[in-house]
């Protein structure tokens, strides 16, 4: 059976440290559709997540910690003297 020829229709764009293209294709003589996401990042996925996620959650979660309870600390400490 010989190749049916597609209809395919591309969006691109273009953002900082990111380019996205969407490709919508429909093969003649045929009832489905494909559509494929493609994403290409400057500088990597995997140096976003490096910056956005440090290694060690532990220490995260004891600096929200800490910034949540020294409002409340604050509050009930005399004010400083001087």
């Amino acid at each position: 059976m010989p190749p049916t020829p597609t209809e395919e229709t591309r969006a691109i764009a273009r953002l900082p440290g990111l380019d996205i293209e969407i490709v919508h294709r429909r093969p003649q003589g045929d009832s489905g559709e494909a559509i494929g996401i493609m994403l290409h990042a400057m500088p990597s996925f995997e140096a976003l997540n490096r910056t956005m996620f440090p290694p060690n959650p532990l220490l995260v979660w004891a600096e929200l910690t800490q910034a949540m309870w020294s409002a409340w600390v604050g509050a009930f400490l005399p004010p400083p003297r001087r």
